[in-house]
């Protein structure tokens, strides 16, 4: 029954033509992400518009813990994606149904935990990201309230993890797409009607959560058949064999995630200092780059699946094509996307802010960002190998070389010896120092990708188990 139950939801990744099939599989995921970010943007566009600079500095420095966990989240759905897709590709249809309980439990566990030490430690937080005084008040509402919709961001993810692991990319894109609906209207009712200012963006993507954890939840639930799925303690067991393989998986990758995460907390803190002027370009900037490197992200994703169901069903050469397709459709995305955006800086950044100094400084937020734009297309696909792999050691070394040895020491490169900046320097000078150094940081971890990939490694490596 397990053979047949098992093709009810999701696709086979190992036959067929590669190109047409990692791109019909990362479509939906890309347009999943990219809806995803859009409604992330729309908050920040909302409070730019009908609050000002001091609520775009409330929001951004108020969600720096909500982007500090959400890649943990991310981390441990990748470790789920891997290791459903391994077992999907190898048939172990008993094992991947333990598996995915195991890992619902272990993902809303860490959800509680992170919501309670978020609330409880806000004040401590905001004072070392250097909150300017005059955003304190919007930014400690914005993240009380965001910690609250923790449970509901890391069992969508959970949800959807598991999903694409079975090869089903779509059905999160109608998840995203109910949030986002929901997302935008109570942003426009909250801040733009009500004018709950920060308080009123923060309830509007918490609802936006719920929606999509409801919804996905819903799904899995209508199609319990197909994940043996019972709504009752059991089946949330955790599995003792299975939650070490995850652990193994999504720990070295979650605290890679954390360490990036606290290396840009103390890159946004340094730029905070600099004053509202350089701080409001960093937080649309990093917006801007989240969003514009969805394409080459969304397109690791799907090529890891993707890796991952061959590797299981021992398909080496299969493996290695799917990584160089993924690498030639990010690197032409990003190609493009770079060029337009050049021609363009001040428009680009005038649709989240009014402020004509953010729009003039924004102008060199972009020449960076296009540089780091092409770096990571190159970086996040042949990652994905490692990745799919189920190399978590290689994965944690690179994300520690990408996050933190690199983003910090290029930024002190830069800002003490490129820019050799002092006390008499003024405030931009210092700013674009630590720019540079942060876009940068993914040159290193794509030559340890490249190389990887053609040392041929990958391919001694034991499936997990």
């Amino acid at each position: 029954m397990a053979n047949a139950v098992g093709k009810k939801v999701g696709r086979d990744l190992t036959s067929g033509p590669i190109m047409p099939s990692l791109l019909s599989f990362a479509l939906p995921i890309v347009i999943t992400d990219v809806i995803q970010q859009l409604y992330s943007m729309v908050d920040l566009m909302v409070i730019g518009q009908f609050v000002g600079n001091v609520g775009t500095v409330g929001v951004n420095t108020g969600g720096e813990i909500a982007d500090f966990l959400m890649p943990v989240a991310t981390a441990f759905a990748a470790a789920g994606q891997i290791y459903v897709a391994q077992l999907a590709g190898a048939r172990k249809y008993e094992e991947q149904k333990r598996a995915i309980g195991t890992f619902i439990s272990l993902m809303l566990c860490a959800a509680l935990g992170f919501m309670v030490l978020t609330i409880a430690l806000t004040n401590p937080i905001l004072n070392l990201l250097n909150c300017p005084e005059e955003s304190l008040s919007e930014a400690r509402n914005y993240m009380i309230i965001t910690a609250v919709g923790l449970p509901f961001i890391y069992g969508y993810n959970a949800v959807c993890g598991v999903l694409r692991g079975m090869g089903e990319s779509q059905r999160p894109l109608v998840f995203i797409i109910i949030a986002a609906v929901v997302n935008i209207f109570l942003d426009i009712l909250l801040v733009a009607v009500f004018q709950l200012s920060a308080a009123g963006t923060a309830m509007a993507t918490v609802f936006s959560q719920v929606a999509a954890f409801s919804a996905s939840f819903a799904y899995m639930y209508k199609h319990k058949e197909t994940f043996e799925f019972e709504l009752k303690l059991s089946y949330f067991k955790c599995d003792p064999h299975h939650a070490k393989v995850l652990l193994k998986l999504g720990l070295p990758q979650a605290l890679r995630s954390v360490l990036v995460r606290a290396s840009m907390l103390w890159v946004n803190a340094n730029v905070n200092a600099c004053g509202s002027i350089a701080s409001g370009t960093n937080g649309i900037g990093n917006k801007l780059q989240k969003f514009l490197e969805i394409f080459s992200s969304s397109m690791s994703q799907a090529s890891a699946a993707m890796v991952g169901q061959n590797l299981g069903a021992q398909k080496q050469d299969r493996a290695k094509k799917t990584v160089l397709s993924a690498l030639l459709f990010s690197l032409c995305f990003a190609v493009c996307i770079s060029l337009l955006i050049s021609f363009f800086p001040q428009q680009v950044f005038g649709i989240f802010t009014t402020d004509a100094d953010v729009k003039a400084f924004g102008v060199f937020y972009i020449q960076m960002l296009c540089v780091h734009i092409i770096v990571s297309s190159i970086t996040s696909s042949y990652q994905s190998m490692v990745i799919g792999s189920g190399n978590a050691t290689l994965n944690f070394i690179i994300g520690i070389l990408d996050g933190v040895v690199c983003k910090v020491g290029l930024s002190l490169l830069f800002v003490n010896v490129i820019f050799q900046v002092t006390a008499e320097t003024d405030w931009a000078t210092t700013a674009l120092g630590y720019f540079w150094g942060t876009g940068l940081s993914r040159v290193l971890p794509a030559l340890v990708c490249i190389v990887y990939f053609y040392s041929g490694r990958w391919k001694k490596r034991s499936l997990l188990s």
